[in-house]
């Protein structure tokens, strides 16, 4: 091969591999807005269809207008304590490992969005489930055989000769709107005093608004 011949030759591979660095940088462009410095992503299943939670990458990006107001009338809508008695208060990083076991096939947690149908309609977390706290709550209307139903279908509880078993019980991480909702810790203390452990009970404080103020991704039934 004479010399003018290589050089062309060399030049063709550069060109080629030039294009190829470049279309890998592409394919693997990194996100702009990580979860944290070594997780981007996370890949889930909601109601059967697929769903990647990641921060919105728009870094002009806004919270809804859902969220955006500061006040709202107490009661109901009183700020919340950090923690619940004896219950674990978690945030979005262990929200998504939940939801990350889940998703590996982990079906001894669940993640449980406790407001109404209409409110979850406008967004929820994805991968969780909707149960609507006044389900559980007694003084709400809630009746022993819709707690039933929900306990042996939704939160692996045995009854066995009227007997309650909460050995398979699953753990579950509960939430609604943020730290001025009431519904979560409601629903958590109502579970409490119809015997559900309490060291399976995790309760997400920050809820929607916390989770929509860092961009996390939103399904709306």
């Amino acid at each position: 091969m004479n010399e003018k011949l290589l050089k062309h030759f060399n030049c063709a591979v550069y060109f080629c591999v030039f294009v190829l660095c470049g279309s890998l940088n592409v394919y693997a462009n990194p996100l702009k807005v990580m979860i944290t410095p070594d997780r981007g992503e996370l890949k889930i299943r909601h109601n059967g269809s697929p769903v990647v939670i990641r921060r919105n990458q728009n870094l002009k990006n806004r919270i809804t207008s859902e969220f955006m107001l500061t006040s709202r009338a107490c009661p109901p809508h009183c700020l919340q304590p950090i923690k619940l008695k004896g219950i674990e208060t978690v945030g979005e990083i262990e929200v998504l490992d939940y939801l990350q076991r889940r998703a590996d096939g982990d079906n001894t947690v669940l993640v449980v969005d406790t407001r109404s149908e209409s409110h979850v309609a406008k967004g929820t977390i994805p991968g969780s489930v909707n149960i609507f706290g006044d389900l559980l709550i007694e003084e709400r209307g809630a009746n022993p055989i819709t707690i039933e139903v929900i306990f042996t279908e939704q939160f692996g509880v045995e009854y066995q000769k009227g007997r309650v078993n909460f050995s398979k019980a699953k753990t579950l991480v509960l939430y609604c709107y943020g730290i001025w909702c009431g519904q979560g810790p409601k629903t958590v203390n109502a579970l409490v005093s119809l015997g559900y452990p309490k060291n399976k009970l995790k309760w997400y404080r920050g809820g929607m608004q916390a989770w929509e103020s860092v961009g996390l991704t939103v399904v709306k039934e």
